[in-house]
C-alpha cells in the first residue's frame, strides 16, 4: 500500500500505529553500534511533502482505522519546524480522530527548534519523542561516535518536557564494554535523575554483523559483556536511579532478564529480581540465546 524503503524500524509500542516514512535513513548515521541504516538504499533524504500526502490519502481511502501515527525513519525530527508542522496538519486533515503522533528524536534535532515550536507541534498531536540517549557518559558517547553529550541529551529532554511532550528514553546495557561499565551505569543514572523521563527502557547492545566497528573506538579493547556482567551493570544503574514516576521497561527481545515496573515505587522489587538472576539464575526465567534478537 505504501512506498516504504526497507528496512523500516519502529519502537515496539508502536505496533498498532500507521508507520509514516517522512525521511529515509538517518542524517547522522555514524553511531558505531548501529547497523540499522547502513545499506545503500537507506542513504538519508527527506520525503517530499506531496508524496507524504499521497500516502496519507491512500490509507484514508482504504478505510483503515488510524488512531496513532509514527513518523519514520530514525531521524524524522531533523526536519525543519515548518515541514513537521505541515506533516502534522496533513495527518489531522486525513485522520481527524488521530490520538497521538510520535517520532524517534536525536537530541541534536531539537537544537534549532524552540520550546514554542515544539508546543505547537504537540498541539497538533506530536506528543511523544523516543530519545536514544544510549548513555549518560561522555567518554562512552564519544567512543561510539554518538555525536551527543550528557548536556546535549539533558537539554533536549528538558525542552521536550517544557513543551508538554512526553519522552521515552533508551539506554544501552553493555555499550561501554567492561572497562567503562561502571561509569556508563552511574552517569546514565545521573542523566535520568536530572531529566525524569516519562518512560525509560534498557536494551542490550547487540552486534549482528560483529563488533569491529564499535571496537575501533575503544582502541581494540572492547568486548561484549557477559550475561553476569550485564546483570551487574543494570543493577548498578537501577541502584542509582532516583526517579519519581517513570515507567521502566527492560523487556526487549535483546534482554536476558525481563524487568518491568514504575520507578521509584518498584525499585526494591526490581533489584531483588536482579539479585536472584545474579546469584541463583536457575531459579528465575531467563531468555536463552535462541530466544533473543533485535
Amino acid at each position: 500500500m505504501l512506498n516504504y524503503i526497507a528496512p523500516v524500524f519502529r519502537p515496539p509500542s508502536e505496533w498498532k500505529s500507521l508507520i509514516l516514512q517522512v525521511t529515509n535513513g538517518c542524517s547522522h548515521n555514524r553511531c558505531t553500534f548501529c547497523d540499522m541504516y547502513t545499506q545503500p538504499q537507506k542513504k538519508f533524504r527527506p520525503k517530499k511533502i506531496d508524496e507524504i500526502e499521497q500516502e496519507l490519502r491512500i490509507v484514508a481511502e482504504s478505510g483503515a482505522p488510524v488512531h496513532r501515527v509514527f513518523l519514520a525513519d530514525g531521524d524524522a525530527m531533523t526536519l525543519p519546524f515548518h515541514r513537521l508542522q505541515a506533516i502534522c496538519e496533513l495527518i489531522n486533515q486525513y485522520f481527524p480522530q488521530v490520538q497521538r503522533i510520535s517520532s524517534y528524536c536525536l537530541p541534536r534535532n531539537l537544537t534549532n527548534k524552540t520550546t514554542e515550536q515544539l508546543t505547537l507541534l504537540r498541539e497538533l498531536g506530536l506528543s511523544l519523542m523516543y530519545v536514544g540517549c544510549e548513555s549518560g557518559d561522555d567518554d562512552v558517547l564519544a567512543k561510539v561516535d554518538k555525536g551527543e553529550t550528557f548536556n546535549s541529551s539533558l537539554a533536549a529532554l528538558n525542552k521536550i518536557k517544557a513543551a508538554g511532550m512526553k519522552s521515552s528514553v533508551m539506554i544501552l546495557n553493555g555499550l561501554g564494554g567492561p572497562n567503562y561499565s561502571k561509569q556508563h551505569a552511574l552517569n546514565s543514572a545521573k542523566l535520568m535523575n536530572a531529566a525524569q523521563p516519562d518512560y525509560l527502557s534498557t536494551l542490550v547492545v547487540s552486534f549482528p554483523f560483529g563488533e569491529e566497528r564499535v571496537a575501533a573506538g575503544f582502541n581494540g579493547t572492547f568486548r561484549p559483556l557477559t550475561q553476569l556482567e550485564l546483570f551487574e551493570e543494570i543493577k548498578l544503574l537501577i541502584e542509582h536511579l532516583e526517579l519519581e514516576k517513570t515507567i521502566f521497561r527492560s523487556d526487549h527481545a535483546s534482554n536476558y532478564l525481563v524487568l518491568k515496573g514504575v520507578l521509584g515505587r518498584d525499585k526494591p522489587k526490581l533489584l531483588q529480581k536482579i539479585e536472584l538472576a545474579i546469584h541463583h539464575p536457575d531459579r528465575i526465567p531467563l531468555r536463552q540465546e535462541w530466544q533473543r534478537g533485535l
